[in-house]
Formats: C-alpha cells, structure tokens, sequence
C-alpha cells in the first residue's frame, strides 16, 4: 500500500485523537448484536470515488456477495480520514497495508479480519555489482536510497535488516528518500546501496531497462507482514467472525475479482487467512527503533 507523508499523518492523527482514551483494552461486550444490512468499504491508499469504482468493482461485487450485504464505497483521502471514519461507525470495512494498520489500530482499535499474504514481499538491500560492501553491517557510516517513509518494503523492512545487523537507525547511516529514482542512483553510484521490496526492485529493473547483473543482493529480510482487511469495532464480533469464515472460504473467487484493478497485480498469487495483530509487532518495533514509538 502507498505511504503518503505518512508520519506527518500519524503525528498529526495522534494530536487530533489526544483525548481519546486507548482502546486496546476495549470490551466488545456491550455492542448491539444486530447486523448493518449495509457495509461502508474503504480502500486507504486509493482516493476518490473513480478510482475505487475502477479497481475495485469487480471486487465490490463479489464481497457483497460473499457476505451477503449491500457494500458502499467510502472514498478517503488517506489512511487517516479512514481512521477516523471507522472509529465513527461510519466506516465499517477497509482494505489497508500493514504499517498503516498499526497507526489505526492504536487510536480506533480496529479489528483485524483477514490477512493477504502476497508472495515474494520481502525486503533487500542491494549495492552496486562492484562494491566492495558485502554485509547489511558494513552499511555504517553509508548513505542508503529508501523508497519513501512509512512504507513497508522500501522503509520499515529494510530497518529491520539493519538493526537486526547491529546499526541504530538515527546515527549509523543517512537514509534518501528517492522512491522511482533509488536504482538509477545506485547505477550511478550516487548513494551506496538501496533498500527496497523485492517485487519492486523487480518492476523498477523492468521500468529503468537495467539488468539484475549491475547489482548485488546483500541482505534479505523475513517476509513482511500482509495487507489486511480491518472492520470498525462498533461491529458486533459475530459479524466479523462470520465475515472472516466466508472470506476465507471464498477467497480464490475474491483474489481473483481483486486482480481486476490495474493496481492490484502484487494480489497474484496471494491467499487470504485470518490476521492477528501480533503479526504486525515488528512494523512497532522498527517505529520504536527509529523514533517514533509516540505515533502508539
């Protein structure tokens, strides 16, 4: 999912929810049993009605059936407008990426439903052909291309990496936010590695008409937490049971209809299985590591 000025938003999302009280000890006990006959879906990195009409359509339909409820779009303009419509009620159902996922999660207490893994979603950490750099390690002291702050792939994986090589993240090394530009400026040996997700370090081959032989692959991180669908809390937990049961039961028909949006081709592949929050503890560590462990 894309990350757009991501921390701005997160630190501006906690001061505008710094009243609310943390809900992650929430009892569901006291929601009403009856069912919305209707389901407000949002998808957080994609604005504006035409574009959801456009990719996911075809998935709209399909969910509806599924579920056997009327889905409306909710357009949003980001994660956050998302955020604040499910801790509303206004808002019941959303597709969203993992490091967004936490940021909601600690302010609305959002219901992670079902998780889509998607293969191959790892970071790397590649250097030129010809570097003389052979470790994660020996990064210290390096200025390492990212794609841009709070993505998942192209940020926080690739941190991960780091630390987990020994290197604090706010003094070992300066990190440029390059996004598209990361590999040409590798190429040209403007920075001294990149750090991005391996299925986008294969489309950006493609894109810039380079070859796999000019780099070298250094450092491969764990497989990155999935995208998920999240359900407001205001829903009654036998609906988000019933609706994680039929998703799962259903997903080859789902993942197929959600291949349809232009946008959604990291789907290939993918399978749908229930999601726990534990799942996404990394993406909070990485957040503390880096300095922003006040965004929770």
């Amino acid at each position: 999912m894309k990350r757009r000025h991501f921390l701005g938003f997160s630190l501006l999302f906690v001061a505008s929810c710094s009243t609310t009280v943390n809900q992650s000890n929430r009892s569901f006990s006291n929601l009403p049993d009856s069912e919305p006959e209707t389901l407000e879906f949002a998808v957080t990195d994609i604005q504006g009605a035409e574009d959801l009409q456009q990719n996911y359509q075809t998935f709209r339909t399909v969910l509806g059936e599924v579920l056997e409820k009327k889905i409306e779009f909710f357009p949003v303009d980001n994660y956050i407008a998302a955020a604040v419509a499910l801790q509303s009620g206004q808002l019941k159902l959303a597709l969203t990426g993992p490091s967004e996922y936490v940021i909601v999660r600690a302010r609305t207490n959002a219901v992670p439903i079902i998780a889509i893994t998607r293969p191959d979603y790892h970071s790397i950490i590649l250097v030129p052909a010809k570097s003389e750099i052979k470790s994660a390690a020996q990064l210290k002291g390096k200025t390492i291309a990212m794609w841009e702050i709070g993505s998942t792939g192209g940020h926080l994986g690739p941190t991960k990496i780091l630390l987990e090589a020994g290197l604090n993240p706010q003094s070992d090394f300066k990190i440029s936010m390059l996004g598209k530009k990361g590999l040409q400026a590798l190429k040209k040996n403007q920075v001294d590695a990149l750090a991005i997700g391996f299925n986008r370090y294969k489309d950006s081959l493609e894109r810039d008409g380079l070859s796999a032989s000019n780099f070298r692959i250094i450092a491969t991180g764990q497989p990155l937490p999935s995208d998920l669908f999240v359900a407001s809390s205001n829903l009654p937990n036998t609906l988000v049971k019933k609706m994680r049961d039929r998703l799962v039961k259903n997903q080859d028909r789902l993942i197929e209809a959600l291949l349809v949006g232009k946008f959604n081709a990291k789907y290939k592949g993918a399978k749908m299985m229930p999601a726990n929050d534990s799942d996404y503890n990394m993406i909070r560590e990485v957040y503390q590591a880096i300095g922003q462990g006040n965004v929770f």
